[in-house]
Parts: C-alpha cells; sequence; structure tokens
C-alpha cells in the first residue's frame, strides 16, 4: 500500500537530509508506528505519504514514495485526498470551518459525496470519537484535546485508504486516547485501513502495532520490524520495556498485562526494600486526598484556545517544492515569497503580555530593571508565603460553569501536577492564575498580587506560562534571534537562554528557523524563552507534546532544579508517566471540580486512568518509575 523506494529528503539550507535511504513497504491494512527520538525525520517521512513533502513544505526529494499505487512525484496533496487522510501535530492548523459538525462534514463535501451519506458518517463519527455534546460547539472554544479528536474525525469521515497521523493522542487524555486507538484498531481489522502513525507516548500505542518502523537517529536509515524486535534495540521504548530490560525479562513485555505475568519474582525482591512513599519537599505539608465524587454526565467544558488570534499571528507561508526521480527528472512547485519582518521582533515577556491581555504600552511606565515592591519577579518568596493561592474560585464562559469552587494553594518548591480528562477545566485554571481570565466568584492571588487587576508586564515576570501552542511565543527568523530577545526581556546576561536551549535541545544550531523545527522542539524552544525569566510560579499546558523519552528527561531534570531552587511549578498534563517523575501533588479535575488532591503516588496508584505502567505493574506497591525501581533495586541484598 505505502512504498518507499530508496527516498531522501534535504530541505532548503540545510546542511543535511532530514531523511536518507528509506526504503521499505508498508502492507494494507495494517498499524505501523513509527518511533524515534525527536528530529530525527519522523514528521518528513508522514509528509512524503501524503505529499505535503515536498510539494508544500520546499526541499528536494529523490527517488519514489507510491501509496496505493500512486506516485506522490506525479501527484499532488490534493490529488491524494480521497486515498490518504492526515493529521498532523497541530490540528489548529488543520481546521478550514468553525464549528465541530461542520468541520466533520467539510471533507466529504469537497469529495462530492451525497448528502445522505454524509450526514450518516458523521453521525458515526461523533459517537466513535465522543463528540456528540460537542457537534454545534465552536472549535475555538474547544480545549485542545477535544480539537485533537474533531480533527481526527474529520479525517475518519471521508473513509481513506490510508490513515496518516502525526501525535494523534498528545493532547488526549488517558481516556480518551485508548478510544481513539480502539477506533483505529477497528478501522485496520474490519475495514483493512493502513494505518501509519507517528507517537512519542509509546506506553499508549505500542501493544497496539502490527510493525514498528524506527528512525534511530538523524539520517540514519528507517528500520521495519514487529514491535518486540525493534524495542529491544530501540532509543526510545516506554517505562514497561525499561523496566524488562532492568528486570531481565524474556520476551520483553509490551503491556501491563504482559508484564505483570511475569512480574512476581520482581515483586518478591523489591518486597524487602523500603516503600518509597509520596515525593514530597521538605516543609510542604500535603493534604490528603478527598473522597472521589461521583459527577453526572454533564461532561467537560471549554478551556482556553490559542492566543494566535489575540497576537495576530499570520498563517505560516508554504515554500515551494522539488522533487527528483531516478532519470533525474525535477518538478517544481511554485511558493510565495514570506515578507520580511518590518521590525525586530518582540521578546517574549512581550508576546506573553499580549496573548494575556493588552500591550504593555498601555500599562504604567517602568523604568529597565526596577523591582516593584514586595518578593521581586523570578525571586522565589522566602518568607513562607504561597506562590499562589485559589479561593473558591468559580468561572463561567459563555453561560458554562468551567471551574466550581476551586480551592488551590501552591507553596514554593512545589511541583503540582493538574490532571482529568479533556474539558475539565485545567486549562482554565491556569489561564485564571495568569490574570488571562478574571474570576467569575471568589479570589485568586500570585505573589501576593491579584492576576487580573496587575498591569501584564508586571504580572509575566512574576508567573511564566508556556501554552499549548508554543507559536504563540515564537516571532524571530532564527532560534538565535529569539534567544537575544528572551535576554534583553529579562534583563538576563546575553547568553543565558541560549544556555538554556542547548541544555534542552543539544544539537540545534542558532540559525535554525523555529518553524523548521518539530513541535516538541518547538515547545521545548519556547519554554526555555519563558525560562529566561526564572519566574517564582512556572505554568505549563501539556509541555511533553512531541518529545521524545530523552528530552522529556532533560526537561525533567530542569524542572526539579528549579523546584529546589524554590520556584513553584504547576503543570496541566495527560502525560501521567510525567506527573510520576515529577510531580509532588496531583490534583485530578473532573467537571470543574476538584476531585482529588493528594501526594502523587497516593492518588495515582488508586487510579487506573492516571496510574503510570511501573504503578499498575508493581500495585498495590508504591512503586512510580523505573528510576525507582532501578535504586531499590541496587540498594537491596
Amino acid at each position: 500500500m505505502i512504498r518507499f523506494d530508496q527516498v531522501s529528503v534535504t530541505y532548503e539550507g540545510a546542511s543535511r537530509p532530514s531523511l536518507r535511504n528509506a526504503d521499505f513497504t508498508l502492507p494494507e491494512g495494517e498499524l505501523t508506528l513509527l518511533v524515534g527520538p525527536s528530529g530525527v525525520g519522523k514528521s518528513t517521512l508522514l509528509g512524503a505519504v501524503s505529499g505535503l513533502v515536498p510539494h508544500f513544505t520546499g526541499g528536494t526529494l529523490r527517488g519514489r514514495v507510491t501509496v496505493a499505487g500512486r506516485d506522490t512525484r506525479t501527484h499532488l496533496p490534493r490529488e491524494l485526498a480521497d486515498v490518504v487522510g492526515t493529521v498532523g501535530q497541530d490540528p489548529l492548523a488543520h481546521f478550514v470551518t468553525d464549528v465541530v459538525e461542520d468541520e466533520l462534514a467539510y471533507g466529504m463535501e469537497s469529495l462530492g459525496l451525497a448528502p445522505a451519506v454524509m450526514r450518516r458518517r458523521v453521525e458515526e463519527t461523533l459517537d466513535l470519537l465522543g463528540l456528540n455534546e460537542l457537534r454545534d460547539r465552536p472549535i475555538a472554544t474547544l480545549s485542545g484535546g477535544q480539537q485533537q479528536r474533531v480533527a481526527i474525525g474529520s479525517v475518519l469521515t471521508t473513509h481513506p485508504r490510508v490513515l496518516v497521523l502525526d501525535e494523534p493522542t498528545s493532547a488526549l487524555d488517558p481516556a480518551a486516547a485508548e478510544e481513539v486507538l480502539a477506533v483505529l484498531q477497528r478501522l485496520v481489522h474490519d475495514l483493512g485501513t493502513t494505518v501509519l502513525m507517528a507517537e512519542h507516548r509509546l506506553e499508549r500505542v505500542v501493544q497496539y502495532a502490527d510493525r514498528v518502523l524506527l528512525l534511530p537517529s538523524p539520517g540514519a536509515a528507517p528500520v521495519l520490524g514487529t514491535p518486540s524486535d525493534i524495542m529491544a534495540v530501540s532509543p526510545v521504548h516506554p517505562p514497561v520495556v525499561s523496566l524488562g530490560r532492568l528486570a531481565g525479562w524474556t520476551p520483553l513485555p509490551l503491556s501491563v498485562r504482559d508484564a505483570r505475568r511475569q512480574a512476581a519474582p520482581l515483586r518478591s525482591r523489591l518486597s524487602s526494600a523500603p516503600d518509597p512513599g509520596p515525593q514530597t519537599p521538605d516543609g510542604l505539608d500535603i493534604p490528603a486526598p478527598p473522597a472521589f465524587e461521583a459527577r453526572g454526565a454533564g461532561g467537560g467544558a471549554p478551556e482556553t484556545g490559542s492566543g494566535a488570534e489575540l497576537l495576530g499571528v499570520p498563517p505560516a507561508v508554504a515554500g515551494g517544492g522539488t522533487v527528483e526521480g531516478r532519470g533525474g527528472e525535477r518538478l517544481r512547485a511554485a511558493a510565495p515569497s514570506a515578507p520580511a519582518p518590518a521590525t525586530a521582533p518582540p521578546g517574549p515577556l512581550t508576546r506573553l503580555a499580549r496573548l494575556w491581555r493588552r500591550d504593555p504600552a498601555d500599562a504604567p511606565a517602568r523604568t529597565p530593571g526596577h523591582t516593584p515592591a514586595g518578593a521581586g519577579p523570578g525571586t522565589p518568596d522566602a518568607t513562607g508565603t504561597p506562590a499562589a493561592t485559589a479561593t473558591r474560585l468559580g468561572m463561567r464562559r459563555a453561560r458554562a460553569e468551567v471551574l466550581h469552587d476551586i480551592t488551590l494553594t501552591v507553596a514554593p518548591g512545589e511541583t503540582i501536577a493538574l490532571m482529568g480528562r479533556n474539558g475539565a477545566g485545567k486549562s482554565t485554571l491556569l489561564a485564571a492564575l495568569t490574570g488571562t481570565l478574571a474570576p467569575t466568584t471568589g479570589q485568586v492571588t500570585v505573589g501576593g498580587r491579584t492576576p487580573h487587576r496587575t498591569p501584564p508586564p508586571e504580572m509575566v515576570r512574576r508567573v511564566g506560562l508556556v501554552p499549548q501552542e508554543p507559536r504563540d511565543l515564537l516571532y524571530a527568523d532564527t532560534v538565535a534571534a529569539e534567544c537575544a530577545a528572551a535576554d534583553a526581556d529579562a534583563h538576563a546576561a546575553p547568553g543565558t537562554c541560549r544556555a538554556l536551549v542547548s541544555a534542552l535541545l543539544p544539537d540545534v544550531p542558532d540559525g535554525t528557523h523555529p518553524r523548521d523545527l518539530s513541535e516538541g522542539q518547538r515547545l521545548t524552544l519556547a519554554l526555555a524563552l519563558v525560562l529566561t525569566g526564572r519566574p517564582a510560579l512556572l505554568l505549563l499546558d501539556e509541555p511533553t507534546r512531541g518529545l521524545d523519552y530523552a528530552a522529556k528527561a532533560r526537561l525533567v531534570e530542569t524542572l526539579r532544579a528549579l523546584a529546589a531552587d524554590g520556584h513553584a511549578i504547576v503543570l496541566a498534563t495527560h502525560d501521567v508517566e510525567l506527573a510520576a517523575e515529577l510531580a509532588h501533588r496531583v490534583v485530578i479535575l473532573a467537571g470543574g471540580e476538584i476531585v482529588a488532591d493528594g501526594p502523587t503516588a497516593e492518588v495515582v496508584v488508586s487510579s487506573p486512568a492516571f496510574a503510570p505502567q511501573v504503578a499498575k505493574i508493581l500495585a498495590p506497591d508504591h512503586w512510580l518509575t523505573v528510576s525507582q525501581v532501578a535504586a531499590a533495586l541496587e540498594a537491596t541484598p
């Protein structure tokens, strides 16, 4: 169904190919999982299947890619649309219409399907993906995870023979991710659909794959094999495989069920080791989790969406592309040239101020370097004052109650993971902490300030937000320019931001355009820009989207160091493995209310939905991560 014949792709200005010597065949009716570290060319490979590479992205493609017998060198993406359905990393870039139901129908309208067929398929897709209650909602009011489900649904309605998915579960809560994967498995098994999917959260998907296609490093040729064979040698692998390697299990387990069958000897060895207990920073008094409250089927509430429309960010301009066949023929797609910026880009703190409410020019003038009275921006409070509090907080948006009776205290040096299903109110709570949204009822304070009443230029130096959409913070043409603007905006020593980027994103050249980075790399760059200001309170909204395990480990190391230095961290995430590795405390939201709040081990071990793989394998003991198990085994005679 999909054939790559000695394919290499080199983008304009690049010193080496992004994809090299790809030569493989993917048969019809199988789910193939594409894995590899960040930045090795996974998105490029997927784009070559749909024809977006090089016809839309630019660059030179050598070799030949065929899909269902169609040569992508001679077929533009629109001429493959009836065969290939594509969902990229950024769902907002996917949408054409404004309303959920219209978006699901748009692709079928383009293909000229009969109205009766369109109506039936829309209803089927709404039910399959749990979108029925959102059918009349404007897409802009949906949470990031809800938007991702709509993007997937808009592709499923056309019934393509090939589905190409780039990080399809990255913004989904665990339950929604399982639903989407179950739908994909049904399409493969019942309809013979061919699915090619890139995903970093392998703990969710590897057990569903028929084959795994590994890109081991930049420029290395892809390796295709069975999941067990590839996971045995892959540099990226889920915790269940890491635990299997540590324990010496044969064959390596790919699922929690397989691992539990082999785990009895390991449990016995760990029984003599001390229980790891909750992760609690010194001096913090973490409350016990309250009893879980059952709620009706009212479901989720809208979360804050992208701020791109507030910033006036224009859509990316597509480049032209060149393809080369074995006979040397060259086909060129015309490319409009992007206009050069008229002025130097603003720094990230200025962009955040614009994103939150208004331009800093609207606020009272400040002397550069002047620190307002009270705890200084970027300096954790040493007096015992909470970094942030919410007291009986309530939020309403468009007549919908988004948050209800939220009471939360964040202490300096504490890391809190906000978890819950898509639309539970996590991003809205972060927006309340930044002052983007004013409380309907109750009160919010951050560093002794009321966020929505504090001028944004002052607020962004006290609290840093890394949004779901990193492009909201990226204006400059190069990584070096972004870092220089961040240093100047934060009054930091030159090179401060670049050092952070080097620590989090090794081997990314200064001259790289942020647009040419992968989604995970762009997010990490945005994080480095915000960290340059060293805010006392750091908020992260889905910080591991698009990150491989190595990049996630570097992120965890950086955030741990900040917390140890007294910075408070609140992250809204569906990544249960990140919460297990990093968070001292987990707060679970449902329907806009807090339903669980307590030490990470106590909350997640008792939750089937939010427990990490190690906890499921070794339950009921409170082991959360492979690193905990490894340390215990080293200390056990």
